[in-house]
């Protein structure tokens, strides 16, 4: 926990990515990097959830308002703050108007409140970052932003239209936090390089603490939902298995994770004749330590992955990594034995990877134990995450 340094400071933060009543089952990142930070700022979420509207009655609204699109908006109070429920068109259709629409909602929401807080946070550059610049400026009050990598590069990439507006949110916030190093310069490449403060921010994970490598593992793992198999790319596994297959190597691979019937067996199909591919279900935090600890090594070349958590947690567990290029971890760990960068659309480089780790485990392995104590290893702890959140926070302030 970051120790509490003088007055409070009031925070608010927008996020699409935040557990609340409307959709208790989004990813926890956020809300675990406030309660880290809970003992040095007064945190309040405003939780925004998009919900489309039939497309011919907000065509009729807009018409109605000389084209200025309406936004219809519900609010639900829950324990950090309040759920947001707005109405926006789909695919995109009016994404930097409909955005400022609600950025101009959060700030009537803020000019409520008895004190303006000291800082708004947008937690995605692309999305909610163009409501919080709005309503920043409206309030006459700092924002920051964070950069997640799976959307906000697809987004920056895709939408050469917004260039403008996205190249302000950038620019005119007075702190970044990218995620990781990749998503960083893929925005920057596009919306130009970032002369303010940047602070690179690892998501936080449980899994820690630092446990010493084995040699002589039982062979690899992979670790995610059934459902997400086409994004954490289960076909370019099973073609990598059948290559290894073909060439008489066995290498078992075994994937860690739950999923429905259907799930189940559309996987299956996709492993047909990878002999060296099994599934092990679902595991809870301390069986699945357990189990990274037991392995030679951890393979997931994901088609999207904005960090990936899970890469850490197997480097802490002792095993090294072969991860995507251009997601998830890339960027920080460049150069580094024990964790290996392939191609995802390519079979035989995640296929000699495997091969790689496997023949040369146990140096690898030492490499990762020295890595394990070092201070590079220290910046994805949860202590040292929450004081880089923490600064950063100020410092936008």
């Amino acid at each position: 926990m970051v120790e509490k340094l003088g007055t409070i400071r009031q925070v608010i933060h927008v996020s699409g990515d935040f557990p609340d009543r409307v959709d208790p089952a989004k990813t926890p990142v956020i809300q675990t990097l406030l309660q880290l930070t809970r003992s040095g700022f007064d945190h309040r979420v405003i939780s925004v959830n998009r919900r489309s509207p039939p497309m011919g009655t907000f065509a009729w609204k807009t018409l109605q308002t000389c084209g200025k699109p309406p936004l219809e908006v519900e609010a639900t109070p829950f324990d950090q703050g309040t759920a947001l429920v707005y109405k926006a068109p789909p695919k995109g259709i009016l994404h930097a108007a409909m955005l400022r629409r609600l950025g101009e909602h959060i700030a009537t929401q803020i000019a409520s409140l008895p004190c303006p807080p000291d800082l708004i946070v947008g937690h995605k550059l692309s999305i909610e970052g163009i409501a919080v610049r709005h309503a920043a400026a409206l309030c006459g009050i700092p924002y920051a932003i964070s950069i997640q990598g799976n959307t906000d590069a697809k987004i920056v990439a895709a939408r050469p239209d917004l260039r403008r507006d996205l190249r302000a949110v950038l620019h005119e916030a007075a702190m970044v936090f990218p995620f990781s190093p990749w998503a960083l310069r893929q925005v920057e490449a596009r919306l130009g390089v970032r002369t303010g403060p940047v602070t690179l921010l690892p998501c936080p994970t449980d899994i820690d603490t630092p446990v010493a490598p084995r040699t002589n593992g039982n062979g690899f793992i992979s670790v995610f939902h059934l459902r997400n198999h086409a994004i954490k790319n289960l076909d370019g596994m099973a073609k990598s298995a059948r290559l290894l297959d073909r060439k008489g190597h066995c290498v078992p691979l075994s994937i860690i994770g739950g999923g429905s019937a259907d799930d189940v067996a559309r996987c299956a199909r996709l492993v047909k004749g990878a002999n060296s591919i099994t599934f092990a279900g679902p595991m809870d935090r301390a069986a699945l330590r357990a189990r990274m600890t037991q392995a030679t090594g951890f393979v997931m070349p994901s088609r999207r992955e904005s960090f990936g958590l899970v890469f850490i947690e197997a480097l802490f567990c002792g095993i090294p990594i072969i991860y995507p290029a251009g997601a998830a971890v890339d960027g920080y760990f460049d150069g580094a034995p024990f964790a290996i960068r392939v191609n995802a659309k390519d079979p035989a480089a995640i296929a000699n990877a495997m091969l790689h780790i496997r023949k040369h485990e146990t140096a690898i392995k030492s490499a990762l134990q020295e890595w394990q104590h070092s201070a590079d290893a220290q910046r994805f702890t949860r202590v040292a995450i929450a004081e880089a959140f923490a600064s950063g926070l100020r410092v936008g302030m």
